[in-house]
């Protein structure tokens, strides 16, 4: 248990059935009335982020989240399952719970997996990814005036803005933080 005014960045606690973590805090000491803590909140497991104040002596369970490197082995229907390196056990993930972090993750990645409860509510690719074009357009002769870009898809199905100078069958470096493209391997 950690009461609200032992608040600190990055401490995790359980208010109201979510687990959030601290972002910000500041003690408020009024000059009428009593003391109170301004805290900002993100919610882990869906990225919310509210701004929340409590009483000094209000107390929370401290909740505590497990990351764990796993790596990616396939994806069956609705479920991604990844690899304990050390177990060999498989875990089974919902496809809607990590998709968006997945889009351009291969096979045999190592991902970190974020657990609660020992259940997965995150994961977290690799933060640079080197992945095979598989299909755009030719880039247009002269078209190079300014930082033009043009569509493409790469192996694992994703598609991105390119330079247009990278061409089919190119293997490129995207940084998965943002999606975008960083340079050719």
């Amino acid at each position: 248990m950690i009461s609200a005014g032992e608040f600190r960045n990055g401490i995790t606690v359980e208010i109201e059935g979510n687990v959030c973590q601290i972002i910000e805090f500041m003690h408020v000491k009024p000059g009428k009335g009593a003391a109170f803590v301004r805290a900002k909140l993100k919610n882990v497991i869906n990225g919310g982020v509210v701004e929340r104040t409590f009483r000094p002596t209000e107390k929370f369970e401290t909740a505590h989240i497990d990351k764990k490197d796993m790596q990616y082995s396939y994806r069956d229907g609705d479920l991604y399952y990844f690899m304990d390196s050390e177990t060999f056990e498989m875990t089974p993930v919902n496809a809607s719970l990590i998709e968006d972090s997945m889009k351009f993750v291969k096979e045999n990645e190592n991902c970190k997996l974020s657990f609660y409860k020992g259940s997965v509510f995150s994961c977290e690719p690799p933060i640079q990814v080197t992945l095979e074009v598989t299909d755009c357009e030719p880039g247009v002769k002269g078209n190079t005036a300014t930082n033009a870009t043009k569509p493409c898809t790469v192996e694992t199905g994703a598609t991105l803005n390119i330079p247009l100078f990278v061409n089919t069958g190119d293997m490129i470096t995207i940084d998965t933080r943002t999606g975008e493209y960083t340079g050719r391997a």
